[in-house]
């Protein structure tokens, strides 16, 4: 694909978060819990956009992490305990609780595991089974700081926008129920991309079982590495 016309892929996919960030913004219901919330694309969209120069990801990683973002300010304009569709939710799951939040934070799994892999694919080197695990993992850590810095922030404002931000609706199982949701959002986004790689790659199955094997002269490093370093920098 020319570079013009990747160019102008992700332009159309700023151009949709940047409708969807302006409706949010318009009106939000509670101005100050809005303003919190967006703390965190305040914090991504310049990171995304200046890596896209020198470190560009597919559009398939790109229309993923968008969707996200638009769930996340569609949340921050009503509230994520207030969004109109998570009543809808409750009710076809037999629930009382506004699901919306439930479903961002599995959607944070399922959305933004493919890019993890795609980066960490390629800065790291992960091939074969690690390929599938790492990203999984690293979602699961991700999820759990952004619980750490919710909680963390919730302390610093007031009671009453602490408990907006937080959303736990009286759930004192909120933030572990969020994490688990996060994780398994990334077990099935990396089951589809499994499932996917099976159909189209006829090597996949060998690349996993390969991945699983030691290297051949591998030995163990650890206090063993430390001590070569440790006699290197005293040899000079």
């Amino acid at each position: 694909m020319s570079t013009l016309r990747q160019h102008w892929y992700r332009l159309v996919l700023l151009s949709v978060f940047a409708f969807t960030w302006g409706w949010s913004a318009w009106q939000p219901l509670h101005p100050d819990d809005w303003l919190l919330e967006n703390y965190l694309v305040f914090a991504a969209l310049p990171v995304i956009l200046l890596s896209a120069r020198v470190f560009p990801l597919s559009r398939v990683s790109y229309t993923l992490i968008t969707l996200f973002m638009c769930l996340h300010v569609i949340g921050s304009h009503y509230t994520y305990a207030e969004v109109p569709f998570g009543f809808s939710m409750g009710e076809w799951l037999g629930s009382e609780r506004n699901m919306y939040d439930r479903l961002v934070h599995f959607s944070f799994g399922l959305l933004l595991a493919y890019p993890v892999r795609e980066i960490l694919i390629r800065l790291a080197g992960l091939r074969g089974f690690w390929a599938y695990f790492f990203p999984v993992d690293v979602t699961f850590a991700l999820s759990s700081i952004y619980e750490i810095i919710e909680w963390q922030a919730a302390r610093t404002v007031s009671p009453e926008l602490g408990i907006a931000f937080l959303g736990s609706q009286g759930d004192i199982w909120d933030a572990q129920k969020d994490m688990l949701l996060a994780g398994l959002g990334a077990i099935v986004a990396m089951l589809i991309v499994l499932a996917l790689n099976l159909w189209l790659n006829s090597n996949t199955w060998k690349e996993i079982l390969n991945s699983m094997r030691v290297p051949e002269g591998d030995r163990a490093r650890g206090e063993a590495k430390f001590l070569q370093w440790w006699r290197n920098r005293h040899s000079h």
